[in-house]
């Protein structure tokens, strides 16, 4: 399978996915530049984590006219897998390839820790690899991560099944207390009505590999490769 990671200017998470991707998955992986314009060849794309372009204006705004987004609208729209992580979320989110926003944190905060977030369903290509209701220890990193939508936008996504991840304590529980950055619903992650668009705010890359202590992100990326095979 062979991953492209696209490369924004201000990108700091793109070489943590390619790691991940390719020597703790075994995968083909490419950068990808954000004035490039084809996806050629790539079975999954994923948009890292970071500050494109220093996160002026409101985050991910700027990054969304990257010329390589509208071949990413594209490759999404004809069913390629699409993975959004952090600042990659708020991207998809400014180019409409999900719906909503990612605003400040309430607690006009920068947050970087460990968060429990559970799944919400194992049926889809991202999760594939873990069971319903399984809670997950994975960082975040962010000052807007805080998911805002209208109720309708927010009821549709409830009733299509794509809210994929939630702000969770370790048993499960949904909380205020378990929301780090005040997301209605405590969404961590969503998917666009198809399921091969996936946004989240916690960062599966940096749980993927005993070295850092925790693997609880890696079951994504065997998710994703085992809905190719």
């Amino acid at each position: 399978m062979k991953f492209a990671i696209i490369v924004f200017p201000g990108s700091n998470c793109d070489h943590d996915c390619y790691h991940v991707v390719k020597h703790v998955m075994g995968q083909e992986a490419e950068y990808v530049w954000h004035k490039d314009c084809s996806l050629e060849g790539f079975d999954c794309v994923i948009l890292p984590g970071g500050f494109s372009y220093g996160d002026y204006l409101r985050t991910g705004s700027i990054a969304r006219f990257s010329p390589i987004m509208a071949e990413v609208g594209r490759f999404a729209a004809a069913g390629g897998l699409v993975l959004g992580i952090c600042n990659g979320f708020q991207i998809l989110c400014e180019a409409g390839l999900l719906p909503g926003v990612l605003m400040r944190n309430r607690a006009l905060k920068f947050i970087c820790k460990n968060v429990d977030v559970r799944v919400e369903s194992s049926q889809s290509a991202f999760t594939s690899a873990y069971k319903d209701n399984e809670v997950l220890s994975i960082p975040v990193a962010h000052a807007d991560g805080n998911y805002f939508a209208s109720p309708e936008t927010i009821k549709e996504l409830e009733d299509n099944g794509c809210v994929l991840f939630r702000y969770s304590t370790a048993k499960g529980d949904l909380s205020p207390e378990a929301n780090p950055n005040g997301s209605l619903g405590n969404i961590a992650g969503i998917t666009n009505a198809t399921g091969n668009v996936l946004g989240l705010m916690p960062h599966p890359e940096r749980a993927s590999e005993l070295a850092l202590g925790n693997t609880d992100g890696k079951g994504m990326f065997e998710s994703i490769i085992t809905s190719f095979a």
